[in-house]
């Protein structure tokens, strides 16, 4: 029969033991922060993660050699474009072009050919309004504009809307001056020709298809 002090000796062993086992097994596991010690990956897997893709050799983005007509692509003709372009370029320097001693009947006529009827009643009842008409006599104004072709910010079949930067050269006992807006300016065909349909601050933006 083992005494007291025999027990304590042979549990104090089995202790020892186990310690030791247990240090062999963690200094034989790898070290997950080492990356040698991680599996290699075989099979697509590790294909797919040893190629890498290859850069190509331009831009995919590139125009080729072949000659390319956007007019084929757009609702009317080379032609026509220029035609509503010019015409909202006019319609513009001759908005911007009045002076104080000149009959508001006689501005209001120079800027409603270029445009459709209702865009006329709107624009002379602007022109003539007579706290417009005062205050420009009052200060002696006289403006001379002029129009550049800035964007086309919207085509389709029944109108195109142009961005037309209007600058005014403006003498005035207030001052002289020289004021550059851009306008959004709606054209639309009109019979045979083109009309203005709508005119707005560039910035208010403008969807531009008058038969909506």
């Amino acid at each position: 029969m083992a005494q007291p002090g025999d027990r304590r000796g042979l549990a104090f062993a089995a202790i020892v033991v186990v310690i030791a086992a247990v240090g062999l097994y963690l200094t034989m596991w790898p070290d997950a922060d080492d990356p040698a010690a991680q599996p290699t990956p075989t099979g697509p897997a590790a294909a797919a993660t040893s190629a890498a893709p290859a850069a190509p050799d331009k831009p995919l983005a590139t125009a080729s050699d072949a000659p390319f007509d956007i007019y084929s692509y757009l609702p009317l003709s080379k032609e026509q474009l220029a035609a509503a372009g010019e015409l909202a370029e006019r319609f513009t320097a001759a908005y911007g072009t009045f002076r104080y001693d000149e009959e508001p009947a006689a501005y209001a006529n120079r800027v409603k050919v270029y445009t459709t009827p209702d865009l006329a009643t709107k624009l002379t009842r602007t022109i003539t309004s007579p706290m417009t008409v005062e205050s420009n006599r009052a200060d002696e104004l006289v403006s001379v504009g002029t129009a550049k072709m800035k964007e086309i910010r919207q085509i389709d079949k029944s109108s195109i809307v142009f961005v037309v930067t209007g600058t005014q050269q403006i003498t005035a006992k207030s001052g002289n001056k020289q004021q550059v807006d851009d306008y959004a300016v709606t054209v639309t065909p009109f019979g045979s020709d083109w009309r203005v349909f709508e005119l707005l601050p560039a910035d208010e933006g403008q969807d531009g298809d008058p038969q909506e």
